[in-house]
């Protein structure tokens, strides 16, 4: 499988215009077996992270996904639906497609039962590798709604007071609306650290620091090539594992998905769909106290953490690093880009 740990820094670069970047990844997605609609969905998704300085959401994920479409781990053809639904509630299956396509009729659904009643839940099952989570709550910000979403991931962090991996490292995305300016945006996984910086300390002969991972006897370790033989820890101790609980439950139990014990590992050969589950819940302001009176207490919020020095509201980085994007581009390491070309057929 391949490893999504492309470091700009380590190579020369090539600048692309994003829409060249899409083009190329939408390419490769495309040679690799992906339906028109899920190739373009997955570029654009891929790109974006790119462009916000996620580049472990990135680009470099593009031979990732065509080695699951390829493996039959992930199937082109599929066309995500929505199979149940009641008011403000609704289940997405993905059919075990790449996770684009549920994430963008998810989203849909989520703003259009919002608008309705209020509040939305979305569940997405038999899903994949969901990328970054801040892009769809961040566009559901920019219509006026507050949205949460939640994605469980392949075995990987202990449950609380436990040795062996059993739940994924789970990450959460938050968005909330503010009055004329980018929402404030909170992504997070809930590990210590991402698995990226553990494979890149194993691949450089680096030892980690303790309090990151366990090796396979569930003991502390700073062996980077034995912690990702073993569990990943959560950030926060007990209380982190606690949250990722949280959110399998959420994003699983619900939907009818996959646990993260049930799931292969990314990283690993296999053939079999990791069935995951994603869910996105939108609030309308408008439906409670009021969209101005939401809008006025998120700036006195924002007013009372700009009064520290040095504070930088969540997101505010990613925003700049897009627009600087827009205008000039990415910078894509020599062998990732000569990658991409090879896969795309250029």
């Amino acid at each position: 499988m391949a490893d999504p740990g492309f470091n700009p820094a380590m190579s020369d670069t090539t600048r692309l215009s994003l829409a060249d970047a899409r083009h190329l990844a939408t390419a490769a997605l495309t040679a690799a077996g992906a339906n028109p609609a899920m190739a373009a969905l997955t570029a654009e998704a891929l790109v974006a992270a790119e462009a916000e300085g996620q580049g472990g959401h990135g680009l470099s994920r593009v031979a990732m996904y065509a080695g699951f479409l390829r493996e039959g781990r992930a199937d082109g053809a599929a066309v995500p639906c929505v199979t149940r639904e009641r008011g403000g509630a609704a289940l997405v299956d993905a059919g075990n497609g790449l996770a684009y396509p549920a994430l963008q009729l998810a989203e849909a659904e989520a703003a259009r039962r919002a608008a309705l009643h209020g509040v939305s839940f979305i569940a997405i099952t038999n899903s994949h590798h969901a990328g970054a989570m801040a892009l769809p709550v961040r566009r559901l910000a920019r219509q006026g709604l507050v949205a949460l979403a939640f994605t469980n991931s392949p075995y990987a962090m202990p449950v609380p007071g436990g040795k062996r991996p059993l739940l994924g490292t789970n990450p959460v995305a938050a968005a909330f609306p503010r009055r004329n300016v980018a929402p404030m945006v909170v992504d997070l996984a809930l590990s210590e650290v991402a698995r990226g910086k553990i494979m890149m300390a194993a691949r450089e002969g680096r030892a980690i620091p303790e309090g990151w991972a366990l090796d396979a006897a569930g003991q502390p370790t700073t062996d980077p090539k034995a912690a990702l033989d073993g569990a990943m820890l959560a950030m926060g101790g007990t209380k982190g594992a606690a949250l990722a609980l949280v959110v399998e439950v959420l994003c699983v139990a619900l939907g009818g998905a996959a646990f993260g014990f049930e799931a292969d590992s990314f990283f690993a050969p296999s053939s079999n769909p990791p069935r995951l589950g994603h869910a996105i819940l939108a609030v309308d302001p408008g439906a409670l106290a009021g969209s101005d009176a939401f809008l006025d207490r998120m700036e006195a919020l924002v007013m009372a953490m700009l009064g520290d020095e040095g504070v930088r509201l969540p997101g505010a980085r990613r925003d700049g690093l897009a627009a600087k994007a827009e205008a000039e581009g990415i910078a894509v390491p020599a062998p990732l880009l000569a990658q991409l070309r090879s896969m795309a057929h250029v």
